[in-house]
């Protein structure tokens, strides 16, 4: 379980191992030719798994994982621990001692500045006046739990206000592949299939992955090749990889969803600065059609920064929009592998959170009066407490948190989601993104 520990405030995950709780072992040989290819022969040079195609039965050399002798290989994949060695805060203090004594420090300096707050800053500092209480005490139960179970580990000195160790970021030019693929002639939707499955007698060219969902319905993971580059999939899972404009084979796959968490890629100043990421406006935020993708009572979640003009747009346009009425706001607190927060709380620049809100698809007034009693209530507040990866915008998993508020075999969906999980329908341009093989390490082999 993702869940190390659960009090009233909220839950302390542990998200490296949701991750290799998926499922990440192939339980096949196969290869073929094309331009998308679903291969499970995986070899191991050094320290990170490469794929290579199987041609033949036999083993070409130590480490393949292939059928050999009549027997099938199986092959575990368990993700990279280093992204989450997070040991180094910010600033240096105890768990405890930072939780308990964090200043106002750098609200103070701004406040020396000549210029006034605008108004966008008064309202930051009012948001965070609000909440402060709630997140340091919440964080603080949670992180000693986590200390007394040794999931967290007690510092034997003051960290140093070092970075943390980043590794490399890869870059699979997934996002420009769909902005290639807008380019695609148009395909007939009576003409052409709305699932694509990976199993051991297919091939998958490159038009049809970035056309109609694909499927992994098996019990073990396989691997995809695009473009050159290996990608896990997790047994039981789906994903459509696409530009935003080119949804239409979500809504072609003919399914509602109970749960649709949405990770949007926010405009903000730095964004635009860097030029490293894209972007959507609120307008087109607008327009992606949840109606359309969303059951009855269907819990929608959006991840939101801390910007209050994005906050309030959440809850005062889009949701309404959706037809989706606001229920919650719950708070994802980034800590060390020491306990303590990412950034000082009261950074006024940077906050060690980020925000969710919760709702639920509005029906018709009958039917949520019959189906109120079926509902399980969602706290108005709440907060998850893990140590993040430092891979940028890799979200703590969802899954076990919300089960407690949804019904058992629900359908779930994430919109502009980075990576994939068994159960869920998973889509985005850089979808994925976290799957990429050189994020694992070849853990063992087995006969």
């Amino acid at each position: 379980m993702s869940v190390v520990h659960r009090l009233t405030a909220g839950w302390l995950l542990d998200h490296l191992s949701f991750i290799n709780q998926c499922g990440y072992e192939i339980c096949d040989s196969f290869a073929y030719t094309g331009d998308v290819t679903i291969s499970t022969s995986v070899s191991s040079t050094n320290d990170h798994p490469t794929s290579t195609f199987a041609t033949t039965s036999s083993s070409d050399g130590p480490g393949d994982a292939v059928e050999t002798e009549g027997k099938t290989a199986r092959t575990r994949y368990v993700f990279r621990e280093e992204f989450f060695h997070i040991s180094n805060a910010h600033i240096a203090a105890a768990p405890e001692e930072q939780l308990f004594t964090q200043c106002y420090s750098e609200v103070s300096s701004k406040r020396k500045r000549k210029c006034a707050f605008n108004q966008g800053e008064l309202d930051a500092l009012e948001y965070h006046a609000k909440i402060r209480k709630f997140i340091w005490e919440g964080t603080l139960h949670l992180v000693q739990e986590g200390l007394k179970s040794g999931f967290l580990h007690r510092a034997a000195a003051a960290p140093s206000c070092g970075k943390n160790v980043v590794p490399g970021r890869i870059d699979c030019g997934l996002a420009e592949l769909c902005e290639m693929a807008k380019q695609f002639p148009a395909v007939n939707d009576g003409d052409h299939q709305a699932v694509n499955v990976l199993d051991d007698e297919t091939t998958i060219p490159e038009h049809d992955l970035l056309s109609c969902v694909t499927e992994n319905n098996s019990n073990c993971a396989k691997i995809v090749v695009l473009m050159g580059q290996k990608y896990l999939v997790p047994p039981k899972s789906s994903f459509l990889l696409s530009d935003i404009s080119c949804l239409q084979p979500l809504l072609n796959y003919k399914k509602k969803y109970d749960v649709i968490v949405i990770d949007p890629p926010w405009e903000n100043k730095s964004v635009k600065r860097s030029n490293r990421y894209s972007y959507l406006s609120s307008w087109q935020i607008k327009q992606i059609p949840v109606s359309a993708l969303a059951a009855p009572d269907c819990l929608v979640v959006t991840w939101v920064t801390n910007r209050q003009k994005h906050l309030r747009f959440v809850k005062d346009e889009l949701y309404p929009h959706w037809s989706v009425k606001t229920l919650a706001e719950w708070h994802w607190v980034k800590i060390t592998r020491y306990g303590e927060f990412v950034l000082p709380l009261d950074s006024f620049h940077k906050k060690p959170y980020e925000v969710l809100i919760l709702g639920r698809v509005q029906g018709n007034i009958k039917e949520a009066l019959r189906k109120s009693e079926d509902l399980l209530p969602v706290p108005e507040h709440k907060i998850i407490v893990s140590i993040p990866c430092s891979l940028h915008s890799h979200k703590p998993p969802l899954t076990a948190v919300l089960a407690e508020f949804i019904k058992p075999d629900v359908e779930c969906l994430e919109l502009f989601a980075r990576n994939l999980q068994p159960g869920w329908t998973s889509w985005g341009n850089e979808v994925l993104k976290f799957q990429h093989i050189d994020y694992f390490t070849l853990l063992q082999n087995k006969n």
